[in-house]
């Protein structure tokens, strides 16, 4: 059985070593190797700005436990890895969370304004359908 260093009740000081003390001295060697991207969704190259087809932006909350919902459809030729890079730019412009499903952007609250204005950046016609 493993004993336990007691700390003491009284007002005296208590002595406590660091133990990074050690590594004070170190002289690292200095880094000048550029750091590769951290995702492959960083990596990819920019979308371009062209005519890329009609999306619908819905706003939903149906089986949400009531709360609101953005939902981006309709992406024609567009792969999955470009779609999570619109969700993740989309969520951040929004200050939300969001994630994509079989096809279709999902970011949390009624974001519509700031959804449609990412998608005509990147060359889409955004449509605002339902209520």
């Amino acid at each position: 059985m493993s004993q336990r260093k007691r700390i003491p009740a009284s007002s005296e000081p208590v002595q406590w070593k660091s133990p990074f003390a050690a590594l004070k001295n170190v002289q690292l060697p200095p880094t000048s190797v550029a750091h590769p991207a951290t995702s492959e969704l960083d990596a990819l190259p920019p979308i371009p700005k062209k005519n890329r087809g009609r999306v619908d932006i819905i706003r939903q909350t149906a089986h949400r436990g009531g709360k609101t919902v953005t939902v981006v459809t309709g992406f024609v030729g567009i792969g999955q890895a470009e779609k999570e890079r619109l969700a993740k730019e989309m969520q951040k412009a929004c200050g939300a969370g969001g994630t994509v499903k079989e096809g279709r952007i999902e970011i949390q609250g009624d974001q519509r304004e700031t959804v449609a204005r990412i998608l005509t950046e990147a060359g889409f016609r955004a449509v605002l359908a339902g209520g």
